[in-house]
């Protein structure tokens, strides 16, 4: 019998966890009613990380689910919250507190670690955006994701996001693997635990195993698609620092940003004078993505998830 921990971080939205709590017991359901196959145990952990536990009350009317309180800020708090709370189990698996999984989600992600003995397996995370949605953040393509699209369960992948995510925790013990603190307010965590994960085993993608991610309202306008592209290029210009650290890949970030910058802001420019929204709007990501690696390769970090301060200096060789 295979033990899975199901992990679902939450901060300060307890309606929104507690309708995802309801969907989790029919993915238990379907998990087990396959005729034997591989048999495993299933349990739920909520991880709040609202310094007044106000989730509390709301899990705890759920039977079965475990709720702990986690309130050092940050994400990778509670992402090792979750490994330290997982030592009785064999895999792991994270999903948000808005997220809804599709039918048989959790079989998808439990039969491909077992058929396929991956370190970790991730699947498609959908965005679903409002019909009225601002046409210039469409044709910007601000919330696309990389679905792999075409890419069979099964097939490697080289890192993956925490939002639909399976572990295999003999992988992460073998290491000794965590969550590096220093991404906590950032972003970016994931990126780089996935990627030194996948130095012991291959991850897998599974394509059957699907999340859909509603957009909140305050996330449909232009300063926040283009806020949310510089922190996402920042973070992942710290990623290959943290992976490779040496003033090669720090030239290569500065380098690789200022050319972004240029060339989005002249593509923007060009898209406002011709009139083409698309042109505009793409040439804007570019440009946010251009910074985003320039100061991340100067040692500026950008706190997408501060409570307070938005940018930290980390002095350049460190």
């Amino acid at each position: 019998m295979r033990r899975v921990l199901v992990a679902v971080p939450t901060y300060r939205r307890p309606e929104v966890v507690g309708r995802l709590l309801g969907e989790l017991p029919e993915q238990h359901r379907s998990l087990s009613g396959r005729d034997g196959r591989h048999p495993v145990e299933v349990d739920v952990l909520v991880i709040d990380n609202d310094p007044d536990g106000g989730a509390r009350d709301l899990v705890r009317a759920h039977p079965g689910v475990r709720y702990v309180h986690e309130p050092r800020p940050g994400l990778t708090a509670v992402r090792n919250r979750a490994l330290d709370e997982s030592a009785d189990a064999d895999a792991l698996v994270f999903i948000d507190d808005d997220e809804t999984p599709a039918p048989g989600w959790l079989a998808g992600l439990v039969d491909t670690w077992l058929s396929t003995g991956a370190a970790g397996v991730s699947g498609p995370v959908v965005s679903l955006l409002p019909d009225d949605l601002d046409p210039w953040i469409r044709a910007g393509g601000f919330f696309a994701r990389r679905y792999r699209e075409g890419l069979a369960t099964g097939a490697p992948i080289l890192e993956a996001a925490t939002s639909n995510l399976l572990v295999d925790l003999a992988a992460v013990r073998e290491r000794g693997l965590r969550f590096d603190p220093q991404f906590g307010l950032s972003g970016g965590e994931d990126s780089l635990f996935t990627r030194r994960l996948a130095d012991v085993r291959p991850l897998r993608w599974c394509a059957e195993a699907v999340v859909h991610d509603p957009v909140a309202p305050e996330r449909l306008t232009r300063a926040w698609v283009c806020r949310r592209a510089l922190s996402l290029a920042n973070s992942g210009a710290r990623v290959e620092l943290a992976l490779r650290p040496s003033p090669t890949t720090r030239a290569r970030l500065v380098a690789g940003g200022t050319v972004r910058l240029i060339g989005g802001g002249l593509t923007a420019a060009l898209g406002r004078a011709s009139g083409s929204a698309e042109r505009s709007a793409r040439g804007a990501r570019t440009r946010w993505r251009g910074a985003g690696l320039l100061l991340g390769g100067l040692g500026l970090t950008y706190l997408e998830y501060g409570r307070g301060r938005r940018w930290r200096w980390e002095r350049p060789g460190r």
